[in-house]
């Protein structure tokens, strides 16, 4: 008796599963007003990069006059990390504009 009872409570499962993918769809969601864009990241990034070249920037000048504290590896190893961030960028930029190129060549 317990298969019957199985059985049935698994067939009432069914419909339900059933009846609900048959019922109406329900509206797709939008994007969080929170939700950051492709656009913002990608000015989030050329930002920062801009913030690290222009502290390696006043770093070098810091050492230039003489400034105590600062030594040459902290001047180097800052110069290298705005190199650094900027080839990154270069290179995201080249990409992106090849991945426009592509698509506009794309037959329609």
């Amino acid at each position: 008796m317990s298969q019957g009872v199985e059985f049935n409570r698994l067939m009432l499962d069914m419909r339900s599963m059933q009846m609900d993918a048959m019922a109406t769809p329900k509206a797709i969601s939008t994007p969080e007003i929170g939700a950051s864009s492709f656009a913002d990241m990608l000015g989030q990034a050329v930002n920062k990069v801009n913030d690290t070249q222009q502290a390696s920037n006043q770093l070098s000048n810091a050492f230039e006059i003489g400034k105590s504290g600062v030594d040459l590896t902290d001047v180097m190893i800052s110069s290298q990390k705005a190199s650094v961030s900027f080839q990154a960028l270069t290179q995201v930029r080249n990409k992106l504009v090849q991945a426009y190129q592509d698509i506009m060549q794309m037959p329609v």
